[in-house]
This record gives C-alpha cells, structure tokens and sequence, in this order.
C-alpha cells in the first residue's frame, strides 16, 4: 500500500485494543527509557545454546525491536533506495514473522552507509505502534498489522536536511506522539495525535543534526536534548516548562533515574528534578568529564552511573557525587545503548560480540561473551527472560 501523508491524508484511528504489561518493552532503551530490567531476568552465562532462535528479516535497520506481549515489532527498510518502509511482527516464541505492513517512502532517503532509513526505533502504548522513519513518514498500526493512520511530514514540511540520515526515535505519553525532527535546516519536533496523526503542536528547534531521543520526565512533561541543552516541554501543548544553557550532546541521549536526570554535557551533569513539581528548574548536583558517554547513551542503577566512551572504555561513578568508581576496556567499538539489571551489564557491540559484565563496588569484569557474527548497530530489548537483538538483515532471540 503506498502511504498517504500530509494533513490532508491523515487517516482517521479506528478503536484501540489490548493492553501493555510491565515486562513489555515499549520504546527506545524500555520503560522510562532506563535500559533497567529486573534482577535476574537475563542470563549471565552465555553461549550458542542461549539463541533461541535468528529470524531473516524483510530489508535492513537499525531501529531497536519492541516486545509488546508475545509479540515482536521492528521496522526496516528495502529496495535500491530504501524508500519501501515496514513495521514487521514476528512471534516472540518463535521468530515467525506474523504480518509484515508497507508503505512507500514520501520524504528524502538519502543517508550514510552506515545507517538506514529505518533507523529510529517504534513505539507502542501497548495498543497501537508508531514507526518514525529517516525519510520522516510515520506509520500507525494495530497490535494486528491494521493501518490507522500514516503521514508524510515532509509534504508539510519540506525543507528538512541531514545528509547522514535522522535517527531519534519518538515517544508515545497519554494521546500523544512526540517526534523528533531535528537536523541542519528546517527543525523542530511535533506532537502528533495518537488517533489521527495530526499535528497537536510543532515546536521550533535549534538548527542542528540530532540524533538524541526525548526522556520521559513526569507524565505529561519531556525532555528534548539537543546542542543547546534542555528543554523540558509539556506535552499537551508542546509550551518549554525549564530550559538549560550548558549544550549537549546530540548523539547519546540523556537518562532518568529515581528524579535525576543524567545529561551528556561536556562530560556528565547530574540534574535534580524538584519532586513535587518537575515542571519547575532543576538543581544541578554535579558534572564530571570524566564520565562521558561515546555512541552508547549512559545508564544508572543502584549507587553508580555508567558510560561506554568512544575508546571502547566502561566507567562507573557515584551517582551521589559524580566520582569516578572504576573503568574497564571492553572489545568495541559500540553504537548499542548496554542495559542492565544493577548487578550485571550487557553490551553488545558492532561486530555482534555480547559481553556480560559484572558490576563490582571497586572493578567491573566481563565475565561471560556470545558472538553472533553479525553487525548490531541497534539497542536491545529486554522481555520473556531474553535479549532481543536486531542486525542489519536479522532478529535474535538469546535467552534462558
């Protein structure tokens, strides 16, 4: 089916159904976009008998998969100029593809080598899934592969530019759909209804390529990152709640943990959001460059916070002051956000080389590897006791 966009092709959402689990993965790095998952919800000790099953997929990405009850959501691209798009479903007990949705490219496709038109990674409220593409079209699907609605935001908007390619992946919170557009000409970042696909607001960005994906601060309340700093933005209108000044990255993202929010900024800067009302500024607790997060965006858990730099190098600080606990190299390089369960950490990096670590008070230590030979550009996900891993042209299941 070839896509329709812009207002005026908006199709209308029909009824919702089901309804997501806590252990379901719903977003880019999971709920709160944490990459925390329960202890003892992956294996620590892997090998070739942990892959429950590889399944080929239809076209290439590195969009990160969803896990949305038995089932898998991951979106991918084809064709000599990936302007074919697909949200495909597979069986997570068995790696079957289910239905595989199309649409055709309305927006621009060029983008690096490297990278993919399919490259933001979905999202679901559980109900229905939202596929963001680089060529900017947006797909609207039931849990069973039914269209709701697709748009073509460059028919709106057409002076968009980034010649390597977008890549930040959107964010579904209450009715509706933040999507970011962010890039060297026309940028900015939408909120779109979830029933319709039609503009709630559009927000004006700073000029720039990002590729950094809005964190869920509160309900009703993001945080859009970009070379500039913070924006918090609410989202039934898209009006700037706080705003900082300090600059930011704009490839790893930003992460939430217990109030604090952890910005790539000139290293590592530790924000204390106010717990009554995270609407107001926040308290900056500490920076540090030592702890600077390369591809991979950071994580915290426990009493630590970790990044991955770009020298392939694991480091651990307090989360209470920012100190530096401990390093360790680990075999990279690495476009993979690792997620962890507080006690181990699992990265996976571009070659397809899985490595466990233990996460020590005084030394972390890998203490378990799985090769998979294959290219993983893309952040996994965690649901059913396994890890959900996407290369360019296939899905993996690695569990207990």
């Amino acid at each position: 089916m070839k896509a329709t966009c812009g207002i005026g092709g908006v199709l209308l959402a029909a009824a919702l159904c089901s309804a997501a689990t806590a252990a379901d993965w719903l977003t880019f790095r999971g709920a709160g976009g944490t990459s925390l998952v329960p202890p003892g919800t992956l294996p620590t000790e892997l090998s070739a008998e942990a892959i429950r099953w590889s399944s080929p997929l239809p076209g290439r990405g590195l969009s990160g998969p969803l896990v949305v009850g038995s089932r898998v959501f991951v979106s991918t691209s084809d064709g000599p100029e990936q302007d074919r798009l697909h949200l495909v479903c597979l069986d997570a007990a068995t790696g079957k593809i289910l239905w595989d949705r199309q649409v055709w490219a309305t927006g621009r496709t060029m983008c690096h080598s490297k990278t993919s038109v399919a490259a933001p990674t979905p999202c679901s409220d559980g109900r229905q899934v939202y596929a963001v593409f680089s060529s900017n079209d947006v797909i609207c699907t039931d849990l069973e592969g039914n269209l709701r609605w697709v748009r073509g935001i460059t028919y709106d908007y057409p002076n968009v530019s980034n010649s390597l390619g977008m890549a930040s992946s959107p964010l579904v919170t209450g009715d509706v759909l933040v999507v970011p557009v962010e890039n060297d000409s026309e940028s900015y970042t939408i909120g779109l209804d979830v029933a319709t696909g039609a503009n709630r607001w559009r927000l004006d960005r700073p000029k720039g390529a990002n590729w950094t994906s809005p964190v869920m601060l509160a309900d009703g309340l993001v945080a859009l990152q970009s070379k500039t700093g913070i924006d918090a933005i609410r989202t039934a209108d898209g009006s700037t709640a706080w705003r900082t000044s300090d600059g930011a990255d704009t490839v790893a993202s930003s992460c939430l943990a217990d109030g604090v929010l952890y910005v790539p900024s000139n290293g590592l800067m530790a924000l204390a959001l106010d717990t009554a009302d995270p609407a107001r500024e926040p308290k900056q607790l500490w920076r540090n460059n030592q702890l600077t997060p390369g591809t991979a965006s950071g994580l915290a858990a426990g009493d630590a916070v970790y990044c991955i730099n770009r020298g392939d190098v694991l480091t651990a600080g307090e989360r209470a002051t920012g100190k530096r606990k401990w390093q360790v190299r680990l075999q990279g390089p690495f476009s993979t956000t690792p997620v962890t369960d507080g006690r181990h950490l699992w990265a996976v990096n571009e070659a397809g080389l899985v490595q466990v670590v233990e996460l020590g008070e005084t030394e972390g230590k890998v203490v378990s590897t799985l090769d998979l030979g294959d290219e993983i550009l893309c952040s996994p996900a965690v649901a059913l006791g396994s890890l959900f891993v996407r290369s360019n042209g296939r899905i993996y299941r690695v569990g207990k």
